[in-house]
């Protein structure tokens, strides 16, 4: 029986850790290389963000949370983008292409919009598999924060200033 604790809690602490590093992001890594297939046959690399603050966010339109979150994102975008900030919303594999196009286009999103149709993007960046998944890149592209589920909008217009302001 001592050594099903003792394996538990060594699984509990091993969470905890991971948890935390997801959440307080104490380290800086560098934003995978990964190539966004968007919406207008384009393609867009990793490479491609350097010198620009960059929103990473993975969502699907069957997710709630990420239409709910969805016209944040566009103020947000439509706040910083003249000043160097970028957005790109990476629609997941399982979500039917005809429906990301018809979301893009009805909601008019104003920031590029990729298609995951194989998950290599979403394996690439830490194997997402819940959204809204979000990844705030800064001008070196490197992953400076991410949030599973909605962000704090106001904390992260304010990370987003620190970032744009750094040089």
């Amino acid at each position: 029986m001592g050594m099903k604790h003792w394996l538990a809690g060594v699984a509990v602490a091993a969470f905890a850790a991971v948890g935390a590093y997801v959440y307080l992001d104490t380290g800086r890594a560098a934003a995978p290389e990964s190539t966004f297939v968007l919406l207008d046959g384009s393609s867009q690399t990793t490479a491609d963000l350097r010198g620009k603050v960059t929103l990473v966010n993975f969502w699907a339109t069957s997710c709630t949370t990420c239409v709910a979150e969805m016209p944040e994102i566009i103020a947000t975008h439509q706040k910083f983008n003249s000043r160097g900030f970028d957005t790109i919303a990476v629609a997941m594999s399982y979500d039917p292409p005809s429906y990301v196009v018809n979301f893009a286009e009805t909601r008019k999103l104003p920031f590029k919009v990729a298609i995951d149709n194989t998950g290599a993007v979403a394996k690439a960046w830490g194997d997402v598999r819940l959204t809204p998944t979000t990844y705030i890149v800064n001008k070196r592209g490197e992953i400076v924060k991410s949030y599973v589920g909605a962000p704090d909008f106001p904390a992260l217009h304010q990370l987003i200033e620190k970032l744009l302001a750094e040089s």
